[in-house]
């Protein structure tokens, strides 16, 4: 045995057995069980779901789509809360729902991004119900505690915590899965998530929670979490803990990323590698993609958070409106010593650069200006806050290690400018009196984007990761009981690993699930 598995929970072939806090800690505290831990709540699922005709998809189905009968999907409207969209929870979908081939992607040239280095953009626009891919995550979470038997849909209240696209992701599986879901999100998110969130809700003013301040408050999250969980019909879905969401990234996104950057390298001709996979933490879920693109292409692995809040960066605090990476600690499922590089990226950034990309003046600036293809440009406004934020870490990233023209940095658009039709308002009248003309796109441009530096940017140590690591010990040991073993373990990569068992036994019990569904239906 060696030291990195030693003292791993998740290995089940070494001698030091996991104690019981550890096994009921792994189950019911962080999604990860690999049986059936109450037959009388799946038998009631299967009830619920019998009369729903509801029908699962595995893991592995989400991974290559190509598995899937096109009758699985039919007609369904993506934007609709049809039970058949949980057959498109994969990032091979187009705008109008179809399947295509490879997922929709778009290559950043020099003139955009001022890099010689190819920048790979996978849409995150293209899933159904949210156009943002957390719907991936929450569903990565709910399937696999349904089939082990620990959540009942006609009991429980699934309650998702987020600072945003993830607690509508869970309203929609909620509601596809026929049970109820409650969001909780903080007050000072984008108008739009609550425009859905209302739209979506059968009685918002009990199942849309607003906590105080904004991207960066998830402690308070926490908080309105653990009130609810003193009810036993509230079952929380924390996507900072649930290893559901590390798992799904990883089996779908990273196979999805790597054949988005393979078909570039086709497409271009040319002897690319892919060098980086760069993604802002958030819960830490998409980041996971990086684990498998390290483990088949020898990437690295950026984590990208706000400037204003330098959590990884400075051991800091702070408030910040790139929405969608929630900080000020760091999330369980981070696999934090797997990490390589940090960048810290401003919302003041982002906020303009999303005006310059979704206004008349803007996009006629780079067109016309600054040679940027009108093709390119009107894809722009598939990028959100987040989605800017992951290209400006994606420049820097290629700066710092001074990557050249075959150095291909892969990231992802997790979700689209569509969701902040209100910030961009905001950011118009604060930052430019309302007016957005040529010379203010010159100045934004010349701002953020002609003149990147590598600044704010930590090209990691082992000292460093093990800093990084130590911060999540304030959250997760002393404020939310995870207990130190198993905290502890997540330092080897041998834990990770190990993860990755549960993914071949979850599509089992999902198969095995889906054929109980059937057999209970009349003939």
């Amino acid at each position: 045995m060696t030291a990195d598995t030693a003292h791993d929970p998740i290995t089940r072939d070494t001698r030091d057995a996991p104690t019981t806090a550890i096994t009921a800690a792994l189950e019911d505290q962080f999604g990860l069980a690999d049986r059936v831990v109450d037959e009388a709540t799946l038998t009631n699922s299967i009830g619920r779901f019998r009369r729903q005709d509801i029908v699962l998809p595995t893991f592995a189905e989400l991974a290559d789509p190509s598995r899937i009968p096109a009758e699985r999907v039919g007609d369904a409207d993506r934007s609709a809360p049809d039970v058949r969209n949980l057959w498109r929870l994969h990032w091979y979908n187009d705008l109008a729902g179809n399947r295509v081939g490879v997922p929709e992607h778009v290559v950043l040239p020099t003139s955009l991004t001022g890099v010689e280095s190819p920048i790979v953009v996978v849409f995150g626009d293209r899933f159904p119900m949210i156009t943002a891919h957390k719907v991936l995550a929450a569903y990565a979470c709910l399937a696999p505690r349904v089939v082990t038997g620990q959540f009942d849909p006609t009991r429980h209240r699934a309650i998702w915590p987020s600072t945003g696209n993830y607690a509508r992701g869970g309203i929609a599986i909620s509601k596809l899965m026929a049970s109820r879901g409650v969001a909780i999100l903080p007050e000072g998110m984008s108008q739009e998530r609550f425009d859905w969130l209302d739209r979506w809700c059968e009685n918002p003013a009990e199942d849309v929670i607003r906590t105080v301040g904004t991207e960066s408050n998830v402690k308070e999250i926490y908080d309105a979490c653990n009130e609810l969980a003193k009810d036993p019909d509230n079952f929380v879905f924390n996507q900072f803990c649930e290893f559901g969401n590390h798992l799904g990234h990883y089996e779908i996104t990273g196979r999805a990323l790597g054949h988005a950057f393979e078909a570039a390298r086709e497409a271009s001709g040319n002897d690319w590698r892919l060098a980086a996979f760069v993604s802002a933490t958030g819960s830490a879920g998409t980041i996971a993609a990086g684990d498998r693109l390290k483990d088949e292409y020898g990437s690295i692995t950026v984590a990208v958070e706000a400037l204003e809040c330098p959590t990884m960066l400075q051991n800091g605090f702070g408030e910040h409106n790139i929405q969608g990476i929630g900080d000020k600690h760091i999330p369980l499922i981070h696999n934090v010593t797997n990490t390589d590089v940090v960048v810290g990226i401003s919302d003041r950034a982002t906020d303009e650069l999303d005006v310059l990309f979704n206004t008349p003046a803007g996009r006629a600036y780079l067109t016309d200006r600054k040679g940027v293809p009108v093709g390119l440009v009107a894809a722009l406004e598939h990028f959100g806050l987040s989605s800017i934020c992951n290209v400006l870490a994606a420049i820097k990233t290629a700066k710092l290690l001074g990557y050249g023209a075959d150095d291909v940095v892969v990231t992802v658009a997790t979700d689209g400018a569509a969701l902040y039709p209100s910030e961009r308002a905001k950011t118009l009248k604060e930052h430019f009196d309302g007016t957005f003309d040529a010379v203010t796109a010159a100045e934004v441009f010349g701002e953020h984007l002609a003149n990147v530096d590598t600044a704010d940017v930590l090209d990691c140590t082992e000292r460093d990761r093990n800093r990084i690591f130590n911060l999540g010990y304030y959250t997760w040991v002393e404020q939310q009981g995870t207990p130190f073993e198993l905290f502890e373990a997540r330092r080897a990569q041998s834990f990770w690993r190990g993860l990755r068992r549960f993914l071949p036994v979850w599509d089992e019990m999902i198969t095995e699930f889906n054929a109980r569904v059937a057999a209970a239906r009349p003939s």
